[in-house]
């Protein structure tokens, strides 16, 4: 387990007034002990209390658990789980039910009446989370900077009569090559018109064209943490029209990146993007919020967008991604991560922003 973690979640639920909780999320169960189980259908749920005696309820069919630094109530497929589970459960005393728990073991526990009543807690091991220590700060600059080397690789692929799926198989390998653990997310690889659509499925047979703008997001995983980033380059030339709308995005990305500090909330992040490209006339197609959070998932909560007021606070990583998109035309994205420090922030991307035309 990392106690230090499970320490500050303890932490958070004691400001609650919660003294037990059960986290189910498998990201949030590597987050705490450091060990992948992928449950499937069967149930596993990490039991938090605040007396100590954590107890990790998981099938038989994962033996490798047994070296997660825990109690373990080991379950099998002719088993009444959640009957087991309710039997640990002080039935007196609210429980906080972390999320992406399936219904059927909620409500089973509810029908049992395993607690005096039955609360959200997901935003207390999510707001744990935000807050990158040390070691994932490590991992996640490590992850970027594969993310460095793949997009140029990548953007070196265009000069070739791929499409985009095949693209997306060459990422595949250069991860492999570089000794990432493969796709932090799909892909998105927007040949013209496609790169107008903000998240546009990758597809067979789509071949880009001179004067196309080729919209390029891609991250990888590193160790459980993930990349993000996009950039756009142009096809054999860039129109007038294309130029602007990408130098437009790219100084969007800059002011906001610029704004980065303790302090600044997330909609004033967004503002000042959103407000720059809005002034230079294009803020309709600015169609999705600037960023967000990210860590051992490629979405975490806290999203950078005009709806979150709270302020940014050191140890927070996030993407700062505008875009302009002109449909049956053209799309432009420019993406980074941002690590917040004590007095700013750090870009985890480092490959170039300047407009590249791919001949």
């Amino acid at each position: 387990m990392h106690q230090e973690r499970v320490n500050k979640v303890l932490d958070l639920m004691a400001q609650k007034n919660l003294t037990q909780m059960i986290i189910s999320d498998p990201s949030a169960i590597f987050y705490l002990t450091g060990t992948w189980i992928q449950p499937g259908e069967r149930l596993l749920a990490l039991y938090l209390t605040q007396t100590g005696k954590h107890k990790l309820f998981v099938n038989e069919l994962f033996p490798f658990a047994d070296a997660i630094q825990c109690d373990k109530v080991w379950l099998n497929d002719n088993m009444d789980g959640i009957g087991v589970l309710a039997e640990y459960v002080e039935k007196d005393k609210p429980v906080a039910i972390d999320k992406n728990w399936p219904a059927r073991f909620l409500i089973g526990l509810i029908d049992k009446k395993a607690g005096s009543a039955f609360v959200n807690g997901s935003e207390i091991v999510d707001r744990v989370r935000m807050v990158k220590d040390a070691e994932e700060i490590k991992l996640m600059r490590e992850a970027s900077r594969l993310n460095d080397l793949a997009i140029g690789r990548v953007i070196e692929l265009m000069k070739e009569d791929y499409d985009e799926v095949e693209v997306e198989r060459k990422l595949s390998e250069i991860w492999e090559e570089l000794g990432a653990d493969g796709h932090s997310f799909e892909p998105i690889i927007g040949y013209g018109a496609n790169a107008a659509d903000p998240h546009h499925s990758i597809t067979k047979g789509a071949h880009k064209k001179p004067g196309d703008s080729i919209v390029i997001d891609m991250g990888c995983l590193y160790k459980s943490y993930c990349s993000d980033m996009t950039r756009t380059v142009f096809y054999k030339s860039v129109s007038d029209e294309g130029r602007k709308v990408y130098e437009i995005t790219r100084d969007a990305n800059l002011k906001a990146i610029d704004k980065v500090k303790p302090g600044v909330t997330f909609a004033e992040l967004d503002a000042a993007a959103r407000d720059y490209i809005t002034d230079h006339g294009y803020g309709k197609y600015f169609t999705h919020r600037l960023g967000h959070s990210i860590g051992i998932d490629i979405h975490e909560p806290g999203d950078v967008s005009a709806a979150n007021t709270e302020q940014v606070v050191p140890g927070r990583i996030f993407s700062i991604e505008p875009g302009i998109y002109l449909p049956g035309n053209l799309g432009v994205r420019v993406e980074d991560l941002v690590l917040v420090t004590e007095d700013g922030c750090e870009v985890l991307n480092h490959f170039t922003k300047d407009l590249i035309v791919v001949e």
